[in-house]
């Protein structure tokens, strides 16, 4: 979706240039419903995690996915499931998150799941660590399937999804890692079940709670995107130059 909303400015800096003299400019990736204005942290957010058969998500499965639901300040919605993927779970995959084919052959497959998943994720913006893989996979299942007549904005093809790495790439650029358990850790956030999707999932959206606290994140939610498809674009231009 593309709208225009007032930006206003937040503070400046190398890497948050000031704004003020921008009274009016387009802002993409809102999802439908959601005014820029629209304060980001009076939004109802839905943190998501899959865990999956691998990386690839035209030929991988989802093995569990889980959604945490933040509304008026609390989490009022946590539930996760476990999905049969069709195939065998690679030893690499179990071996990240312990997700046995014991564990999901009585599982559902991942279309049965759907309209559960599909009103847990209906009128919140969707966040997740690292949220292109797990949006990518999420699609890539639902492409598989008949498309909802009224999508989430976790399936809405021009709605961005919220991503406490792109922050942590930026507010702890000088700390030697970003992996979500080593953030968590430097903000004092317990994350006992690494790589189980409710516990990420929850982490996630812990640390993009206290992310919220630091004063340079601009506070409106087109104003946040904007400036969260910025950093993605500036991190990637440098990984192309390193690896160029």
């Amino acid at each position: 979706m593309r709208v225009v909303v007032d930006l206003g400015c937040f503070p400046t800096g190398r890497h948050y240039p000031g704004i003020a003299h921008l009274l009016r400019v387009a802002a993409l990736g809102l999802a439908e419903g959601f005014l820029g204005e629209h304060l980001v942290r009076e939004l109802p957010i839905v943190a998501i995690d899959t865990e999956t058969t691998g990386r690839d998500p035209s030929s991988d499965r989802v093995v569990e996915v889980a959604c945490v639901r933040w509304e008026r300040g609390e989490v009022v919605f946590r539930k996760s499931w476990l999905v049969n993927p069709g195939r065998p779970i690679p030893k690499e995959a179990f071996d990240v998150h312990g997700i046995s084919d014991e564990a999901v052959k009585d599982a559902p497959p991942f279309a049965h799941i759907v309209p559960e998943l599909l009103d847990a994720l209906q009128g919140a913006i969707p966040l997740a660590y690292n949220a292109e893989f797990d949006r990518k996979q999420l699609m890539a299942e639902l492409g598989r399937l008949s498309a909802p007549a009224n999508p989430p904005p976790a399936f809405q093809k021009n709605a961005d999804w919220i991503d406490p790495l792109v922050w942590a790439r930026e507010l702890h650029k000088l700390e030697k890692s970003r992996a979500l358990g080593d953030v968590a850790a430097r903000l004092g956030i317990e994350l006992t079940n690494a790589h189980r999707a409710t516990d990420d999932a929850e982490a996630a959206l812990n640390v993009f709670m206290r992310f919220q606290e630091d004063t340079r994140l601009p506070r409106n939610y087109g104003a946040f995107l904007q400036e969260q498809r910025r950093l993605a674009r500036a991190f990637e231009s440098e990984r192309i130059r390193w690896r160029g």
